[in-house]
């Protein structure tokens, strides 16, 4: 059986992993996400001598992932200032001699989700990502969805709660968008600690309800998803599932009437792959450039 290598590029760290055609992890590590000089020749090297027949990279953008531009397999205008136009797939394919799948981080994960995990019986799905940022995958016909560039999900603009107490956003770039409004940065903007020493506060989870809630309906609106992922740190939240399906009701105002949404609980699911569902996203990346397919 083939091995195939696996990059989940984050902002923070670089997951590197290796695994099989069935999805099944076999290896990984964990390196922190320094400059290029820093940090790719410890990537290559942990590559290099593991057999693999391809690699999957999944990536934090923006990315570019046109295969007609000049700059493929590019990190483009990322905030992460050292990694701003790299040529990242063109890197680790002299390095290691082999094709290189590419996509999104969180692309990758939606993907990795449509595989082997709990959207596999649909054919269109979103993956939604909310901890220091947000990132959005979309699967369509059981394909990442690129478009003009890629889906930036995380930066749909939304209406501000009446009662929100935080003065400006979270991000740089909007005053009112899902990631300055919901993302970790957000949180410990608005109430002054960490989104883990808020946990008993119920009118933290039902603001950030309000406004992943709020997302989710567009996202429903636009792209019509047969079932809906939500992940990342903010979600470890216990309580904060039911309240975004509760809130996705009640924003909804019984507008969408359809078989999938007579339970919002099999409809707005949490992950299901251990976090690997990046990874393993990237493993299918591999195969599809090698020409593998399950």
């Amino acid at each position: 059986m083939k091995r195939f290598g696996a990059l989940e590029a984050g902002g923070t760290k670089m997951v590197c992993a290796v695994g099989d055609e069935t999805g099944r992890i076999l290896d990984r590590v964990s390196l922190p996400t320094l400059t290029p000089a820093e940090t790719m020749p410890a990537m290559i090297d942990y590559f290099r001598d593991k057999g693999i027949s391809a690699l999957g990279i999944g990536c934090f953008g923006p990315v570019d992932l046109n295969r007609a531009s000049p700059t493929y397999g590019y990190i483009t205008s990322t905030p992460k200032l050292s990694w701003q136009n790299y040529p990242i797939v063109e890197k680790f394919r002299e390095a290691l001699g082999i094709p290189v799948g590419f996509d999104t981080d969180v692309n990758a994960a939606a993907l990795g989700e449509a595989t082997w995990g709990c959207t596999r019986d649909v054919q269109n799905s979103i993956y939604i990502t909310v901890g220091t940022g947000v990132g959005v995958g979309v699967i369509i016909d059981g394909k990442p969805y690129h478009g003009m560039m890629h889906p930036e999900g995380g930066h749909v603009l939304l209406n501000r709660h009446p009662d929100d107490p935080m003065v400006g956003s979270g991000c740089p770039f909007h005053d009112n968008c899902m990631e300055g409004l919901a993302a970790g940065p957000s949180l410990e903007k608005r109430w002054g600690v960490k989104g883990a020493e808020l946990s008993g506060r119920k009118e933290v989870w039902e603001l950030e309800a309000y406004y992943i809630g709020q997302a989710i309906v567009d996202y429903m609106m636009v792209l019509s998803p047969e079932r809906i992922i939500l992940g990342g740190g903010v979600t470890h939240q216990e309580c904060l599932l039911p309240m975004v399906r509760r809130e996705v009701e009640k924003q909804l105002g019984g507008y969408l009437r359809c078989p999938a949404l007579e339970n919002l609980d099999t409809y707005i699911v949490p992950v299901s792959l251990n976090d690997n569902q990046g990874a393993m996203g990237a493993i299918k990346l591999a195969m599809e450039e090698l020409g593998v397919y399950n």
